[in-house]
């Protein structure tokens, strides 16, 4: 696996998970695997999880990290060819990503979208550009369109949930929009449904009328605009906010942030098949699921951050593998 930025990264998903449930079984295994490597965290981006799961499962395999805050910790990047530097960035990309990588083996990139410009978000604009000037293993921490690391961890709560619970069926996962103060990015509802489709579940996606994601994620999917109906019999509900991705309205939010009836509560989880709540956090309690639902025992929400660790260890695992057979 020289770089994962996407499910598609992934020949054998069957066969990553098990080797997922390995690495969660006996983390410390491989602990000299990364003996001399150093990963590069570079963030554009807050983060919580994301930051330290990652750093903890590079120090899982024996792995060195360097992170970078851009432009808060380092000077603002450039990320335009043929830009006139007369703003406020002080180095370009061509350099900083090529520096970046001169100290590291694996180069990792959180950039989010920026929600105002689609064709730049759309063509992973920032994550491409050190993909071109770094020339190093890439992992993506989220990018504008995708956060797999999240959705990989997800799956692996998801196969666990299953085998603790001896489902034989396909479980139906539902993946509701759900209101929030801000317009977000589309990334981990696109990440979550694409990697949904690949694996052995029913997925059915709700939102209100305007919030279609790209087709490119939900292809396949039951999408339903009544989210009772949707809920009905779920075995899994995964909450999430996103904003418009259609033109015209991109980026922006056509529900006040007021509008409750699509927050998770009690009552909604009662239409499921005693399901499980899953969110990828933060989250805004009582906005995008009451307390009574995220404080119950349905609540998934850091065995899934848990999992954060798993998932970065099994992607980084398999990454120094090709890197020593190289």
């Amino acid at each position: 696996m020289n770089s994962f930025t996407s499910v598609h990264a992934v020949p054998d998903l069957p066969a990553l998970l098990e080797a997922a449930l390995e690495v969660k079984a006996q983390p410390l295994q491989w602990n000299e695997l990364g003996r001399n490597r150093t990963l590069g965290l570079v963030f554009f981006n807050s983060s919580l999880r994301t930051r330290l799961s990652t750093q903890k499962a590079a120090l899982n395999l024996g792995m060195n990290t360097l992170v970078v805050n851009v432009g808060t910790e380092t000077w603002k990047l450039e990320l335009q060819d043929g830009a006139v530097m007369d703003g406020d960035t002080v180095e370009h990309i061509k350099e900083g990503a090529a520096v970046i990588a001169a100290y590291c083996d694996i180069v990792a990139v959180r950039a989010f979208a920026s929600l105002t410009d689609k064709a730049a978000d759309t063509s992973e604009h920032t994550l491409e550009q050190f993909r071109r000037y770094a020339q190093k293993p890439l992992l993506s921490l989220e990018s504008a369109t995708r956060h797999p690391l999240q959705s990989f961890a997800d799956l692996i709560t998801i196969e666990e949930i299953r085998r603790r619970e001896k489902m034989t069926r396909r479980p139906k996962v539902v993946l509701s929009w759900a209101p929030h103060p801000k317009a977000l990015p589309q990334a981990v509802p696109n990440s979550f449904a694409e990697w949904m489709r690949r694996a052995d579940v029913d997925l059915v996606i709700t939102h209100p009328e305007g919030y279609e994601l790209d087709e490119q994620f939900t292809k396949g999917a039951q999408i339903l605009h009544n989210q009772d109906e949707a809920l009905h019999d779920a075995d899994f509900v995964y909450a999430k906010n996103w904003s418009a991705f259609n033109d015209g309205n991109y980026g922006t939010m056509l529900l006040p942030a007021t509008d409750r009836s699509w927050t998770i509560t009690g009552d909604k989880m009662r239409l499921t098949n005693n399901g499980k709540f899953m969110h990828c956090l933060p989250t805004r309690r009582n906005v995008e699921v009451a307390d009574e639902v995220l404080d119950s025992a349905s609540s998934l929400v850091l065995h899934q951050a848990q999992n954060r660790v798993v998932a970065a260890q099994t992607i980084l695992k398999q990454m120094l593998e090709d890197l020593k057979e190289g």
